[in-house]
């Protein structure tokens, strides 16, 4: 694998179960009926032709039941939001809170992030987030890390110069394994902050409260493009 991502190449799996308790009516409901209103279509995507306008883009990777997605939307209705999530369970969930909520700046991709990540506009994202991602905590199976240099090239490709990278994770090794990855990319650099202290906008979702719950120090790492 080269350092620019190789969107013909075979993808790695990056996440864990695809389906969890059977879904309910109402959560089959919303895969059925809203999900298509609010899916992204096949093929390159911009913000323009899922916006209508050139507002600047901000994606979630693996954005779980969607808290933090869909509070960022509400906080900033001049931006579009596209999460990505192969969870079913999670997707509905997402879906209902996006219908109830009513908001109009918010795609879903229902599959493999570095298949919609490969398909955004070079340097058309000004921020990606990717929180409390799988750990994959064995060694045989660090390499399913979204932090590899897969993902890595991915997210320099889409991010715009100056655009940034947030991760955040309960998980110390994944901490040593980011830092590691990242150091190396000469297209990024550490953004300096207490990785102890969210960064401003942060909203907490159920996997941080798990964590904090059981006793787990979460940490918020940013990286900018160059």
């Amino acid at each position: 694998m080269t350092r620019a991502a190789d969107a013909t190449a075979p993808r790695r799996r990056i996440w864990g179960r695809h389906k969890g308790k059977p879904l309910r009516a109402r959560q089959r409901q919303m895969l059925e009926e809203f999900l298509p209103r609010v899916a992204l279509p096949d093929g390159p995507l911009s913000a323009r032709g899922q916006f209508g306008d050139d507002r600047p883009l901000w994606v979630e990777i693996g954005f779980g039941a969607g808290e933090h997605l869909l509070a960022l939307a509400a906080a900033n209705p001049g931006v579009g939001l596209i999460g990505a999530e192969h969870f079913v369970n999670g997707v509905a969930s997402c879906l209902s809170h996006l219908e109830r909520a009513g908001l109009g700046n918010v795609r879903i991709h229902h599959g493999d992030a570095h298949e919609m990540l490969a398909r955004l506009p070079a340097g058309g994202v000004a921020r990606i987030f990717l929180l409390y991602p799988d750990p994959w905590p064995k060694a045989r199976h660090a390499r399913r890390r979204f932090v590899n240099p897969e993902g890595i090239g991915l997210l320099a490709r889409a991010l715009a110069p100056g655009g940034l990278f947030h991760l955040a994770t309960d998980i110390p090794g994944y901490v040593a394994h980011a830092e590691a990855q990242m150091s190396d990319r000469p297209e990024f650099r550490p953004v300096p902050r207490d990785i102890a202290r969210p960064w401003e906008d942060w909203h907490r979702t159920r996997y941080e409260a798990k964590a904090l719950r059981e006793g787990r120090r979460p940490h918020y790492l940013v990286w900018q493009r160059i």
